[in-house]
């Protein structure tokens, strides 16, 4: 039926699902209840996916408005978002409008997110915890039995923080320091919006490191990078080729 998700189960209770090499979304399954987290581009039937994993009752949460993370939410009923992203949600909806008409789709209705709001699965229970930077509407999810921080694009080791919407770097860093102090107890691993596996919660520490030497002038590593906006830089924080924070000088 798939063409383009390839699904990784991660636990006995947990799916990743990777949608062509794009985005990522995950389905975590409780006793009662299930969670699918972000919807990927919506270039597929992404409730017959689910369906395939798992019967429960299911909720929806986008862990911000950007399109590679919401264009499924047109195969399901609603959808949790934080209300800070929902014009970038709409704005992003709107680039594709024509399309959604011509395939007969229409964007579900947003529900509002809090932080602090906890979902109950029946014996997994999910904690949302902002991670404003990327967008200002970032949100995590920490899956307290599991020790998970589903983490979306908000801590990622290859960090859009050139974007408009995108807040300034000393924001970012101010997230992480949060994080870190108030939740850095509660997950030992990180799934990101666009990870084919777990990684350690270590990389909260790396994002920290490489805000503070862009924060103090250690740039002379930095390349330029060209995206579809066109071209701005970026800050490697590792040795790893592709794990950087990508910026523009606006946000120093």
């Amino acid at each position: 039926m798939s063409q383009r998700a390839i699904i990784t189960q991660l636990l006995p209770h947990l799916y990743l699902i990777d949608d062509a090499g794009e985005s990522t979304c995950y389905v975590i399954c409780g006793q009662e209840k299930a969670m699918l987290i972000d919807t990927a581009n919506g270039m597929e039937d992404l409730h017959a996916i689910v369906r395939t994993l798992t019967d429960l009752p299911l909720i929806v949460v986008n862990t911000h408005g950007h399109c590679d993370h919401i264009y499924g939410n047109a195969y399901f009923d609603e959808a949790f978002l934080h209300p800070a992203d929902r014009p970038l949600a709409a704005e992003h909806f709107a680039m594709f409008q024509e399309e959604y008409d011509q395939r007969g789709l229409t964007a579900c209705p947003f529900r509002d997110i809090a932080i602090g709001q906890v979902f109950d699965l029946g014996g997994i229970t999910l904690e949302v915890v902002p991670l404003q930077g990327h967008t200002a509407g970032s949100i995590g999810l920490i899956a307290r039995e599991d020790r998970i921080l589903f983490s979306g694009d908000g801590v990622n080791t290859h960090l859009w923080m050139q974007l408009d919407e995108s807040l300034p770097i000393a924001a970012l860093q101010q997230m992480l320091l949060e994080l870190k102090a108030q939740h850095g107890h509660q997950f030992d691993r990180v799934l990101t919006g666009h990870a084919k596996d777990f990684r350690d919660a270590s990389i909260v520490d790396i994002l920290l490191a490489g805000c503070q030497r862009l924060l103090t002038g250690q740039r002379s590593a930095d390349q330029p990078y060209r995206y579809f906006g066109g071209e701005c830089l970026q800050h490697p924080i590792s040795d790893v080729p592709g794990e950087v924070i990508v910026y523009n000088e606006s946000k120093l």
